[in-house]
This record gives structure tokens, sequence and C-alpha cells, in this order.
């Protein structure tokens, strides 16, 4: 499976989903998550979503991830199958997996729904609103009022046929049965075990990092978001961009407090997505995006932008992101460790360049 470079989704925007209030009588509509930032002082505060782990949770299971930056940590899916042995727990996610891989692994369409997930403020409000979408079986017409349709709509871009409605059906059964029985315990005691490690990068961020991130982040109309620690996420975030106070960025969770900047490589890699996007796009040809080159070109810029910024805001964070990413690739990270990250992502000199001019223009005199 090659790496996810859509980011995303099209068509509804989280005012039409709050503006929602039935999908026909008595029928309430899910609550969107909240993404404005709720921290006094602090415009990216560091949270945890367990239902954006529990979405994200199931399509590690299914995935085959075998891009250059893995979406999901190295070793996710086995240790996750060791605490069930230990525990003699099988799931209706662990009897359907062949089923749910073999669709997931041919149809590259049904990559965009990881990003889901990101739309709602609980498992239960996700549920209720693919149930909604299931009844309609994915006919707006049949909603209850436009905003309703939006909805169904904006579903019916990634599950689009009789057979990707199954799909997401089975998905979602299953996936409720792994919170159930699994889960949601586990899930909860992570965080127990992880909460210094979120307590420092909170703290790190805070008092140092944030502000050095501050002037790009309100240049790329990201001011303020939601920073989501997520346990399954490797190198290869997810980002979802609403408006300028109005973001989500999901990044990776490190497993000690030692290695608490790894999240902060990932924020970084994240927040220069969309400039690293526009640098590819405008320097490859329509031939290049209907071959894929353009993708691929994609996920090699985000990993350099990230290090170019880092080099100009906060240059003691370059060597260890260079080093990170090196290590998530299973690439060697020894001598130069800016040379090695050129040479295992490798750029045309022009977009390159375009991305060190886009950043020039973004910081300015910074």
């Amino acid at each position: 499976m090659t790496q996810l470079h859509s980011r995303t989704l099209q068509a509804l925007t989280i005012t039409a989903l709050a503006a929602c209030a039935s999908s026909g009588p008595g029928e309430p509509l899910p609550t969107p998550a909240p993404a404005v930032a709720g921290q006094a002082g602090v415009m990216w505060p560091v949270s945890t979503r367990a239902h954006i782990d529990l979405w994200l949770h199931g399509f590690a299971l299914i995935s085959d991830d075998t891009g250059r930056v893995p979406m999901f940590k190295r070793g996710y899916a086995a240790r996750i199958a060791e605490n069930k042995a230990r525990s003699n727990v099988q799931t209706s996610l662990d009897v359907n997996r062949d089923r749910l891989r073999a669709r997931y692994s041919t149809n590259r369409a049904l990559l965009n729904a990881q990003f889901l997930g990101m739309r709602f403020g609980s498992w239960e409000d996700l549920r209720q609103a693919i149930d909604l979408f299931l009844r309609a079986e994915g006919d707006p017409g049949r909603a209850g009022d436009r905003l309703a349709q939006e909805i169904i709509a904006t579903f019916a871009q990634t599950f689009s046929t009789a057979a990707d409605r199954d799909w997401l059906r089975l998905f979602a059964l299953s996936l409720n049965d792994e919170n159930e029985r699994f889960y949601r315990a586990w899930w909860t005691q992570r965080q127990t075990d992880l909460a210094a490690v979120r307590e420092r990068i909170q703290s790190v961020w805070t008092a140092t990092y944030g502000a050095r991130f501050q002037p790009f982040l309100n240049n790329t109309q990201q001011q303020a978001g939601d920073w989501i620690l997520s346990l399954p996420i490797n190198g290869e975030g997810r980002s979802f961009t609403f408006e300028k106070r109005s973001n989500i960025i999901v990044g990776t969770m490190p497993e000690s407090r030692d290695a608490a900047t790894d999240a902060i490589y990932v924020f970084a890699h994240e927040a220069v997505y969309g400039m690293a996007t526009s640098a590819v796009t405008d320097n490859t040809t329509p031939n290049d995006r209907r071959s894929g080159v353009t993708d691929a070109f994609i996920g090699a810029a985000a990993v350099r932008a990230g290090h170019l910024l880092l080099e100009r805001i906060s240059p003691d964070l370059a060597p260890g992101y260079a080093r990170y990413y090196l290590n998530v690739a299973a690439a060697p990270a020894t001598g130069d460790l800016g040379a090695a990250l050129a040479s295992a992502f490798p750029l045309p000199e022009a977009i390159r360049e375009a991305i060190n001019r886009q950043l020039a223009v973004i910081l300015g005199g910074i």
C-alpha cells in the first residue's frame, strides 16, 4: 500500500455539521469534534481522542503498511495481537480482518476513510453518522433535510458503491466489538502509562517550541487547532484544515519521556504538508499526476520541508528530526544527517527550491 497523501475530505464543512440539527424526526445528528484550541494561552494544546485512536487502530490492523514513511507504528498490529493473546480475547475485528483487508488493500479510495473519524466528537457520534449514511443506502435524496444530505454525500465520496457500504458496515460493527471487548480498557491504561510523556510534550511545547512555530502557523492559515497524540500513528500523521483557528493535527504518541520531541517532529511534518504539496504540484505535470510520480514526490517533500522549516525556526530540533525520519524509513542515520535525509528522500532541485522560496516568503524576516 502506498502512503496516504489526500489530506482533506471534500464537500461538507464543520460549520455545516454543527448547524445540522437532525436527520429527520427524532433522529439527532452527531456532534462535530471541537476543533478550536481550548487552553488559555496555548494555540495548539496537546490532547488525546479515544475515538480517533480507535478508528485509526482499526485501519492499522487491516493495512499492509509499506510506505517509505509508514502510516502506523512498526509492529503495532503484532503488539496488539500479543496483548489480546495474553488476555485470551478475540473480537469481531480479528474474525473479519481478512475480509476487511481484502477490499481495503485493492480499493485505494478507502484510504480516505481514515479522515472521517476526525470530523466527530466521539465514537457514538461517528457511529450515528455511519448509521445515517447506511440507512440512506448512500443516497442523499433519502435524507430528511439539506444538511443531512450533505453528510450522506460526504460519506458517499469514499463509499460510493454498495460493496463499499457493505465494507463500512462490517468495519463499523467489528470496530464497535473491538472497542467493547478490548480497546477501550487497553487505551485507557495506555493513557495512564504515558501520562508523563504527554505532560512532557505539553511542557516543552508551551515553554519553548510553540512560540517558535507560531509565526509559520499564523502565515499558513494554521493559527490554532487541536494537536492530538495518537497511539497507532507513526511519522505519517493526519491533518484536517478547517480555517485559521480551527484545525486538527493527529501525530505520534512517543513511548517514553526521552522521545518526547518525536511528537514535535511529526507535528512539523504535518504543519508543512500543504506547503510541500503546493511546491510539488506547481513543479510537476499532468502526466506526473496520472502516473503517481507527483504523489511520490509529495511524501518526500513533506519530510524534507519539515527539516528545512526546523533549520530556520528551531535549529536544535533539525538533527533529531532528520534522525527520526531516517529511522522511520529504516535508512542509515549516520554522518551528515541532513545529507542522509536528502539521499533517503530525494527531490528534484526545482521542488526543493520551491519549498525554500515558500519558506522564505512565509517566514519573512524571522
